[in-house]
């Protein structure tokens, strides 16, 4: 009698373990639905359909990606293996899923294109999209606020700032007197806009002026040399260093990232096994 009345006692917590192993079972299963399979490739020249300044981003982290860039959805991150690295989207792809050389090397090798280059196709990784906000550290600007040329960034900025429902692009801009998004032509200096009395900033120089800017160079990383050098005149900074050959998906390097994947599929079996255990002693 009284082990029976144990056991009567004891179905109340089990149940409520079991429901919690399946609230935790749902988590990881959308936390793992949320990203999606891409195969990325290298990119080694920085561009901005929008017009944002690689002199005031962080061009080794950027994303390349099909559809057109919007108000919003300006962060994703891009995982291989156990690596994984945050990018800011500001250019539209053709197709493909093109990615900074520099992080696309990273996640291949563990090391950047400029010390150690390597070379391949595309390789499958896993990409999520993510609030913009999470990009903030790949902004250079006081405030974290996306750098957008005033002479031509307008269209893109005006779209955002018409919308009714806010966004974050309207919400965290600043505009810099500068023409193009290599920064090679222009001033560095903020500008105003008086929106929406006005559509067109206002800059200390005139606005568009293809003044030369030699001191706020963009960097490249050139595929597959490694090579670092000025975009625009390609001028030579740093030499890249020891090649590290090819990671088409034959290498060792390749199978040690993807074990990361395999061991991330065998957690979720395990955790399924844990739970669909603790549920049984719930009934």
């Amino acid at each position: 009698m009284s082990t029976t009345q144990h056991l009567t006692q004891s179905k109340p917590w089990a149940s409520r373990l079991s429901s919690f192993a399946l609230l935790v079972l749902y988590s990881a299963t959308a936390t793992h639905a949320a990203t999606t399979k891409v195969w990325a490739t290298p990119h080694d020249s920085y561009s901005s359909s929008i017009g944002v300044l690689g002199c005031k981003v962080d061009t080794n982290r950027i994303a390349y990606w099909p559809g057109a860039v919007d108000c919003n959805n300006l962060c994703v991150s891009l995982s291989y293996g156990d690596r994984k690295v945050k990018l800011l989207r500001v250019d539209q792809s053709q197709g493909a899923h093109d990615v900074s050389y520099d992080a696309w090397n990273y996640l291949t090798t563990g090391h950047g294109a400029n010390d150690r280059p390597a070379t391949g196709g595309p390789i499958e990784m896993e990409t999520e999209d993510l609030p913009a906000s999470e990009c903030k550290d790949l902004i250079k600007t006081k405030g974290h606020k996306l750098p957008l040329s005033a002479a031509n960034s307008m269209n893109f900025l005006a779209s955002c700032l018409s919308k009714k429902d806010g966004n974050w692009v309207a919400e965290n801009h600043v505009l810099y007197n500068v023409l193009d998004s290599i920064c090679t032509w222009g001033y560095d200096e903020q500008c105003e806009l008086d929106w929406p009395n006005a559509n067109q900033p206002k800059c200390k120089n005139d606005l568009g002026k293809p003044a030369t800017l030699n001191d706020k160079p963009v960097y490249d990383i050139r595929y597959p040399s490694g090579d670092k050098v000025i975009a625009g005149s390609n001028k030579l900074v740093k030499e890249g260093g020891t090649p590290w050959g090819d990671v088409s998906g034959t290498g060792q390097e390749n199978a040690a990232a993807r074990g990361g994947l395999v061991a991330s599929g065998s957690a979720m079996a395990l955790l399924f096994v844990w739970i669909m255990t603790l549920m049984s002693y719930a009934f």
